[in-house]
């Protein structure tokens, strides 16, 4: 229920992220192409048994017409040293290509062993449905943006009665959600961090949480989220935080920026 976060991190700083990972015993590391870390995480994967980690890798929304969804995946698989993804996300929607044609593109990658799972990130409920209902393989995953301050209730019961699971980027807002009061004030009862305690609540709510941290022992402490116990009360209370603040995914894209690349 819980995995290595890897947004906007690089270098030495996310191999070190990723070890402390999956030391700490984390099963499931989150990267995309369009993070730029892909070949550094493949370095510190190279130490451990593939078959104990669960990888998942993103295509950007520039790249979703068939050919290049297919040598984007295999470029990423080339990156990151493995012959395969466990789970490869459409990483945004982009309504200049066909959703029919990218989702025929993850077909065939799963057809030759490339892929496990396919998913989609950033979409609505809309843009789900219409995945797949094109799609002529299961659409496993929806990662969104999901916090406290975001819990996107529409797409998260759309999800649920489509059997899709539902993933949380940016699951502590960016660390923005650490100001929030109701948090403080649970995290202060339990004697936890605000990280935890808002982790907690996500994965105790049927979410799994892909928390990022350039701090190993940050990373370490996300992890502890299974040995304590938080009160039905408390998380309704977090439920009830009367706020609605997106903190990346706001709706407004631009659409000539190279993550879309959108051509006129």
């Amino acid at each position: 229920m819980a995995g290595v976060g890897t947004w906007d991190i690089a270098g030495d700083t996310v191999k070190s992220s990723v070890r402390a990972g999956l030391d700490a015993g984390y099963g499931h590391v989150d990267t995309a192409e369009g993070y730029k870390n892909e070949a550094e995480i493949g370095e510190a994967l190279a130490d451990y048994d593939r078959e104990d980690v669960f990888l998942t890798s993103k295509v950007l929304p520039k790249h979703l017409d068939y050919e290049s969804v297919v040598e984007s995946c295999e470029a990423s698989l080339s990156r990151l040293g493995t012959d395969y993804l466990d789970l490869y996300l459409v990483h945004w929607p982009n309504p200049a290509v066909s959703i029919r044609e990218t989702m025929d593109a993850m077909a065939t990658l799963q057809d030759q062993g490339k892929v496990r799972n396919v998913g989609v990130s950033n979409f609505s409920a809309s843009q789900l449905g219409a995945a797949q209902h094109v799609a002529d393989v299961p659409i496993a995953v929806n990662q969104i943006e999901y916090h406290p301050w975001n819990t996107q209730d529409q797409v998260v019961e759309f999800c649920r009665d489509t059997d899709t699971v539902v993933e949380a980027a940016a699951p502590l807002a960016r660390t923005e959600v650490f100001a929030d009061e109701t948090v403080q004030d649970v995290a202060e009862k339990y004697d936890r961090s605000p990280a935890q305690v808002v982790l907690k609540w996500a994965v105790e709510n049927g979410v799994v949480v892909l928390p990022k941290s350039s701090s190993p022992e940050h990373v370490r402490q996300n992890l502890d989220l299974f040995d304590w116990d938080m009160d039905d009360a408390d998380r309704e209370r977090i439920d009830a935080i009367d706020r609605e603040k997106a903190v990346y995914d706001t709706g407004v894209y631009d659409w000539t920026q190279d993550t879309y690349g959108i051509s006129q």
